[in-house]
């Protein structure tokens, strides 16, 4: 299975050129959540100046789709066109879409508990049953594409974007389907969640130096910060006449084993290189998931070490999160189309904010974009609840 068609929406740009640029800077997009601040000093890192209506022809009802929802349709549109693909070009290929998501479209139903709680049980919004379901991102991507295709939602916490991508080869490797719409999409930055989250420490309790927060693997990092985003892919059989950013060669996923943190994560990996045919001395580039949190990042370290041995700090490494922050399910979905444009141009990003290297964490880092020109990369994912999934990707 090839991946033949990228488009992203992330902090760091919008559409591969954008993307590929923006992501190679040594930059932090984590600001001040200004739309917020009336309830609370939050920080995040947004899509700037989104507008659907930038990317695709917006009718009236799409105005109220929620934001992850409209980012998976722009993103959509992004990877056709990148595959030289217009909607109409699918009809009759019986495309298989596959989104990601973590969370829900909770501000419909955020929206909906106000209204009722402050002016009583007619002013509920009637639509937040239907909008607010996981399954309305990639029913309303078949939709716009205004052709039968199967729709499926994965949930999985923050791996649901790398298993959209696991799930939408699959079916083509089986032959269900020659061409998939694979993505993960994200919107975490509203009041709920983001009070939950600094609660819970999964986000920064304060909003000082912003910018710099997120710092994976770094000896003083704290906690995660949060992203929004998507990355939409599209996969095509090996048939296709279209060329290659990748090549999907390996997936796998696994739960960490009751009370044993990042078990599940070293497995996933092995299970991915095995079911890629390849060993881990075949590996020259790891993009890992390294979110900034203090435990997380010093557990798929020792993973990472239990795979690949003393060769880990040969292998160039990258956590894209000081840059973008953790968009949750897509996160996994933008980390393999960095990947996908690492192999094109050679160049690898930089870990944004990692100064000060950590004994444990031995990786190969750099807070420097460079150019390595890499040829097979692993990239991983965790969530909470114990889930991982692993990615085994190859140059065309």
């Amino acid at each position: 299975m090839k991946i033949t068609g990228l488009g992203p929406v992330t902090p760091a740009g919008i559409g591969r050129e954008a993307f590929a640029r923006g992501i190679n800077e040594s930059i932090s997009r984590v600001r001040v959540v200004e739309r917020l601040l009336d309830q609370g000093q939050f920080i995040a890192a947004e899509v700037p100046d989104f507008r659907l209506s930038d990317w695709i022809t917006v009718d009236g009802s799409m105005k109220r789709l929620a934001r992850h929802t409209q980012f998976a349709l722009a993103g959509t549109a992004l990877a056709l066109a990148d595959a030289g693909l217009a909607a109409s070009d699918l009809a009759g290929c019986n495309p298989a879409i596959v989104n990601g998501s973590t969370l829900m479209d909770l501000e419909s139903i955020y929206r909906t508990m106000v209204n009722t709680a402050t002016k009583g049980p007619r002013y509920a919004v009637p639509t937040a049953v239907v909008d607010s379901q996981q399954i309305a991102v990639p029913a309303r991507i078949a939709e716009w594409l205004d052709t039968p295709a199967r729709v499926i939602s994965l949930q999985t916490a923050c791996c649901s974007g790398l298993d959209a991508i696991g799930h939408a080869a699959e079916l083509i490797a089986t032959g269900q389907t020659d061409i998939a719409l694979c993505s993960g999409t994200e919107c975490p930055v509203l009041y709920h969640p983001m009070l939950e989250l600094g609660m819970t420490r999964l986000s920064p309790q304060n909003s000082n130096a912003p910018a710099s927060m997120g710092r994976p693997f770094d000896l003083w990092r704290s906690t995660g910060v949060i992203g929004e985003g998507a990355a939409v892919l599209l996969l095509e059989s090996e048939c296709s006449p279209r060329p290659a950013y990748a090549w999907v060669c390996g997936y796998a996923y696994c739960c960490d084993a009751a009370g044993v943190s990042g078990n599940g994560m070293t497995e996933a990996m092995r299970m991915a290189l095995a079911n890629a045919r390849r060993n881990a001395a075949d590996v020259d580039f790891i993009n890992a998931w390294g979110p900034g949190h203090e435990t997380v990042d010093r557990v798929e370290a020792q993973c990472l070490r239990e795979i690949f041995g003393d060769r880990l700090s040969e292998i160039a490494t990258v956590s894209l999160k000081g840059a973008i922050g953790n968009p949750l399910g897509a996160a996994g979905a933008i980390q393999a189309a960095s990947v996908c444009l690492s192999f094109r141009s050679g160049i690898v990003p930089p870990t944004v904010n990692w100064e000060t290297p950590d004994p444990d964490c031995p990786l190969n880092l750099s807070n420097r974009a460079r150019d390595i020109q890499p040829r097979v990369a692993l990239i991983n994912a965790h969530g909470l609840g114990g889930s991982n999934a692993s990615l085994v990707l190859a140059a065309s």
